[in-house]
């Protein structure tokens, strides 16, 4: 990489990368590696011995103290899953925990499971009390087992049986057959090794594995696909690296609407540039090392420009990066696609996009109403109400706003609401038609405003002005009207008998 390659560009320096870190964790999850190691296990009842067999089967050389083993603690001993497990007829010392790569304790009284959890920890050895979290430094968790491909589960011992719950849902997916392609990963690592790929090479390639496994989980990875696999990324070796742009959909908020293919697209990025509309529940479904740039495109707010977000996603792909332009929605509804694919296709680098669950399915799931409704709308429409001015767009067709059988769905609406309403009247539309603005549809924090076209505008600015006073955000709105709506469980509840009365 060049000098002016590495250095940042105009438009890098106006994007602003997040400042989101990881959550906070009640554990940290990390993997002991125990093949031939000494581990003390204290304590002779079955607790110990289920521990003793985990351990073995780690490969772990265990130590049993215990004056009375029990009986299924002989029989692992007589027959171990893969380490030693040698019975020691008596109780432990604290010389016994010298040098032990772990120190498990099986032992019921409090007082002597502290002083156990003290000399381990004089001695420098990570201790387990068994179902004492006081006196652990780390914790045995729910395990999903294709080793090597291994997943631990924590509650924390907060929720033992949850935990377990959520392993039963995890065995459920993963097949089976990812044990091979596990296996294989690690016999085929020195063969990727010895290519001397770059950072991104190896990716490219392991990749390729992982969706050849998601695709034929069962299968297996044949002989065939290693030397296909290889072939590909020894072709690759010498050539430039070469970027991408991927358009992805990130849903009105809530990150179970993403697509299998979103989240895919994400696991694999390097580069995520995304809008103040993305929630950040989603971004924490992107890869980790990947770097997260904020680049604004928010209707009223100080925001990067079009041409600065287009030369950066361009830029950062001619790096040989993956980028992923993450919009709110739909890319492709009132999400300027259009010109960011544009741009990435005149710069010659590949684009895809992954649609999304748009604002405005998001919002009438949640409220339950068919925007379609056979008896109230033959037709649907979407429009913005935000022009590049900022102000209500000149060209809107006002006779097709006005049609009694449409759902209309108004994209950016705050500021013209009011305006729009009006000419929408003008042009004779019903002002009882029922009409919802919803904000932050499926996010925790979504709340609505129910009216008629009429009434909206006044209620619209009120609960704009409670939730501001009240120090909270309002997120982004959508407003949806049309006689289909009147069919929603919060209009009939709230504003119906004003309506019919109206009407009347």
């Amino acid at each position: 990489m060049t000098e002016d390659e590495s250095a940042p560009s105009p438009a890098e320096r106006r994007a602003r990368t997040t400042g989101a870190r990881m959550s906070a964790l009640a554990r940290l999850p990390v993997f002991f590696a125990l093949q031939g190691r000494r581990v003390a296990l204290a304590g002779g009842s079955e607790a110990a011995a289920w521990k003793a067999e985990l351990l073995s089967a780690a490969g772990a050389e265990v130590v049993v103290f215990a004056p009375e083993p029990c009986e299924d603690l002989a029989a692992l001993a007589a027959a171990p899953p893969a380490g030693p497990i040698r019975l020691v007829a008596r109780g432990w010392t604290p010389d016994d925990l010298a040098g032990a790569a772990l120190a498990i304790g099986a032992i019921e009284d409090d007082a002597e499971g502290e002083r156990f959890a003290r000399a381990a920890r004089d001695r420098g050895v990570p201790v387990n009390v068994v179902d004492k979290p006081a006196f652990c430094d780390f914790a045995f968790g729910a395990i999903v087992n294709r080793s090597p491909l291994v997943v631990g589960i924590s509650t924390d011992g907060a929720a033992p049986v949850f935990g377990q719950a959520v392993r039963a849902k995890i065995e459920a997916v993963i097949p089976q057959g990812f044990r091979r392609w596990a296996e294989a990963a690690r016999g085929w690592r020195p063969a990727v090794a010895a290519l001397a790929l770059s950072h991104q090479g190896r990716r490219r390639f392991w990749e390729r594995f992982t969706e050849a496994a998601l695709e034929t989980p069962e299968a297996g990875p044949s002989p065939e696909l290693r030397e296909d696999l290889l072939a590909r990324a020894e072709a690759e070796r010498v050539e430039a690296p070469r970027g991408s742009v991927a358009l992805v959909g990130a849903g009105p908020g809530d990150p179970e609407l993403l697509t299998l293919k979103a989240v895919r697209v994400l696991q694999s990025a390097d580069v995520v540039l995304y809008d103040d509309l993305v929630a950040p529940a989603v971004l924490d479904v992107a890869r980790r090392e990947a770097k997260k740039m904020l680049v604004g495109k928010t209707g009223y707010k100080p925001s990067c420009k079009q041409d600065d977000i287009n030369a950066l996603m361009v830029s950062l792909a001619k790096q040989g990066k993956r980028v992923v332009r993450l919009k709110g929605g739909d890319p492709m509804v009132f999400g300027r696609a259009g010109e960011e694919i544009s741009a990435a296709r005149a710069a010659g680098i590949p684009v895809e996009v992954v649609p999304g669950i748009s604002a405005a399915q998001g919002a009438a799931s949640r409220l339950a109403v068919s925007l379609t409704h056979r008896d109230h709308a033959r037709r649907l429409q979407f429009i913005t109400a935000h022009a590049r001015d900022g102000k209500l767009p000149r060209d809107l067709d006002w006779q097709a706003l006005a049609d009694p059988a449409a759902t209309t769905v108004v994209y950016m609406p705050q500021r013209t609401w009011g305006e729009l309403a009006e000419r929408a009247m003008a042009a004779g539309l019903d002002p009882h038609v029922p009409a919802l603005a919803v904000f932050s549809a499926t996010r925790p924090e979504e709340f609505r405003v129910v009216a008629t076209v009429s009434t909206l505008k006044d209620k619209l600015d009120t609960a704009v002005a409670d939730k501001s006073a009240a120090g909270k955000a309002v997120g982004p709105c959508l407003i949806l009207f049309g006689h289909a709506m009147g069919e929603a469980a919060v209009f009939a509840a709230e504003v119906g008998d004003e309506a019919q009365a109206a009407r009347g």
